[in-house]
């Protein structure tokens, strides 16, 4: 029996089963919580249950179907941006936890406002919720189109429905306690996340009657198990060069210059505490990702030795971010159907249950400037932001084309460049700005990016930006506000304030 004879009882009893352990986690968890509770968990968490948290949130739902689907064009590439992590992750560690802690904050654009001014400050949270919305609605949709198309359509469940109780479910379980919660929940939806990797790579090498030496020769000797690229000219996506250094700086803008990720270390006990937890953080995911790709490249070695035709589209390629759901759900026993579908949620909702709580925790302590919003208020702004994440992604599913979603999600990341520049300007110069003109050299930074990037194979010989055209546009950014340096430093705020 597969995944898709599973009866809608036994479906359910799965999700209600999910569910009911996140609402018991969420219930211990939230007892008498209040704001800091909410924002930092008043620096209480366990740093080692943080760091395996974090790997859920990191990776997301994209990254459950998409990693092992982009073997087969990839190989292992992407291990090459992991290893660049390593750089990224001690910039963080040595630079900017030491900063954060030494400051207090709860919001790390608080620091923004004590080096620049206020709007520095609501620029930077502005931008990152700007990113965090269309980033965790586009993950969302990816996972729930998935979960719908999969499964809840053969049941007569509309996508809308599908989407509205899921968001609805993930309010309700971190409403009260926030990041409190969100640190337990997440541990567990990733613990689900490597136990359902673990357990495909079993069924499948049962199927095959494959031991544990005989899935590794096979990986190692198939075509889809290259790591380095070193051949390829700086044009090749794939180069070794470009993937390190992309990999070090997408490591500190989307995990050190991000309140999502940022908002959990700080919830640690102390900066040692915060920085155990990145360093184990950093092992568990080279770990991780490496049993993803691995997982990625056995899939694809199953369908070759079986003859299993894969989904194409129009163009009569393979459709990759279909390879695992469709091999779990359609050619394995039932019992890998359900593992699949409790993965696909914990990945799913990782990702949406802790873009709700950091972009409440930035609009109550950036936007409003409080941190002692009062429970209802801080309530109806987080309900509120469950509903742009709702209408947001229905509109994907149901306004936008396919390659518009595509090239809007790309366009979010460019909202990292300017937070880039502004906290690399703050560490490294000691100049004061004018504030009030930050927002607009924050705007025009990603213009001119993007501008650069469409022009640049005619400007630069053929040459193609990939994860590096984050480095221009927190150049730009940087430029940017030496342009408005105030003439009089005698006034500047001083880094070390």
């Amino acid at each position: 029996m597969n995944a898709l004879n599973l009866t809608p009882t036994i479906l359910a009893l799965v999700i209600i089963l999910y569910f009911t352990v996140l609402y018991f986690i969420a219930h211990y968890t939230s007892k008498d919580a209040n704001n800091l509770d909410f924002y930092n968990a008043s620096k209480t968490s366990p740093w080692f249950v943080v760091a395996f948290g974090m790997v859920g949130a990191s990776l997301s739902g994209v990254t459950f179907v998409s990693l092992p689907g982009s073997v087969l064009n990839n190989q292992f590439a992407y291990l090459q941006m992991v290893m660049g992590y390593a750089v990224g992750y001690a910039v963080i560690m040595y630079v900017l936890l030491p900063l954060y802690y030494k400051r207090n904050l709860i919001s790390i654009y608080g620091y923004l406002n004590q080096r620049f001014g206020k709007y520095s400050q609501k620029t930077g949270s502005v931008f990152f919720m700007l990113s965090r919305i269309i980033g965790a609605s586009f993950r969302m949709y990816l996972m729930t189109m998935v979960l719908h198309d999969f499964i809840f359509v053969h049941f007569g469940v509309p996508f809308w429905l599908t989407l509205l109780v899921s968001l609805v479910l993930i309010w309700s379980y971190t409403v009260k306690g926030g990041i409190k919660t969100i640190i337990w929940t997440d541990t567990l939806q990733t613990l689900f996340m490597i136990i359902a990797v673990i357990v495909a790579v079993m069924t499948i090498a049962t199927q095959l009657n494959f031991d544990f030496s005989s899935v590794y020769n096979e990986i190692n000797s198939s075509q889809h198990s290259q790591i380095f690229f070193f051949d390829g000219g700086w044009e090749d996506k794939n180069n070794f060069f470009k993937q390190f250094l992309g990999g070090a700086f997408i490591a500190i803008v989307m995990t050190g210059l991000d309140q999502d990720m940022m908002q959990k270390n700080l919830s640690c006990k102390n900066l040692k505490d915060s920085q155990k937890n990145i360093r184990w953080f950093f092992v568990i995911l080279v770990i991780v990702n490496v049993i993803f790709m691995a997982m990625g490249a056995f899939l694809y070695i199953y369908a070759e030795k079986v003859g299993l035709s894969l989904p194409v589209n129009e163009a009569g390629a393979i459709v990759t971010d279909k390879t695992f759901p469709t091999i779990a759900l359609n050619h394995m026993p039932a019992y890998l159907g359900v593992v699949f579908l409790v993965g696909l949620l914990a990945a799913a909702y990782s990702t949406a249950d802790s873009a709700l709580t950091s972009l409440t925790t930035s609009f109550c302590v950036d936007i409003l400037g409080k941190i002692n919003t009062p429970t209802v208020k801080r309530m109806l702004i987080h309900i509120g932001f469950t509903l742009v994440l709702f209408a947001t992604i229905l509109i994907f599913r149901y306004v936008l084309e396919a390659s518009v979603i595509q090239n809007l999600f790309r366009m979010a990341g460019f909202t990292y460049g300017p937070l880039l520049g502004l906290f690399a300007f703050g560490i490294f110069s000691k100049k004061s700005i004018r504030d009030m003109y930050v927002p607009y050299i924050a705007v025009l930074a990603p213009i001119l990016t993007y501008i650069i990037d469409i022009y640049s194979e005619q400007l630069l010989f053929g040459y193609k930006f990939g994860f590096e055209l984050l480095l221009v546009n927190g150049a730009l950014m940087y430029s940017g506000l030496l342009i408005i340096t105030k003439s009089n430093e005698s006034n500047y705020r001083s880094a070390n304030k």
